[in-house]
């Protein structure tokens, strides 16, 4: 099963000027910025903020609903889609961050980093190993923003 973590935004033009990013699939997701542009860089943020939250909340991640017309889709930097693809992935095999370390042979600080969103230090090669131990493969794409 493939994970993708696009996310439809609606951006709201503000009557004072600006736009309000509002996040169908994390209500508690809102933010704002002045330009479209900017608008959707700060989604970037809010998104990624929204996910890593409910990954240290121990919180269920939504599947992206469809993105409709006149919304844009926003993705989750590569890092922290690494992070979130470990973190499902180990829900999903309802696997304890010391039953992982020994799978992997290793400590279990060490995975607790490896899902840990806000620590910024890990390498993608190490939670693509986690990924592959688990039978999951990360593979990377690029897109342009979409309207």
């Amino acid at each position: 099963m493939a994970m993708y973590f696009n996310y439809p935004v609606k951006l709201l033009l503000q009557e004072k000027g600006g736009y309000v990013v509002q996040f169908p699939d994390f209500p508690e997701a809102i933010t704002q910025g002045e330009t479209v542009e900017d608008a959707l860089q700060q989604a970037q943020d809010c998104l990624d903020e929204a996910i890593a939250n409910r990954i240290v909340m121990q919180l269920d991640i939504p599947e992206a609903s469809p993105r409709r017309k006149n919304q844009y889709e926003v993705m989750l930097n590569v890092t922290i889609s690494a992070k979130t693809a470990l973190y499902l992935a180990m829900r999903a095999q309802h696997l304890t961050k010391s039953a992982l370390a020994k799978k992997l042979g290793c400590d279990e600080k060490e995975i607790r980093r490896l899902v840990d969103p806000h620590y910024t230090s890990s390498k993608l090669p190490r939670i693509e190993h986690a990924l592959n131990v688990l039978g999951q493969q990360l593979a990377v794409g690029v897109t342009a923003y979409r309207v």
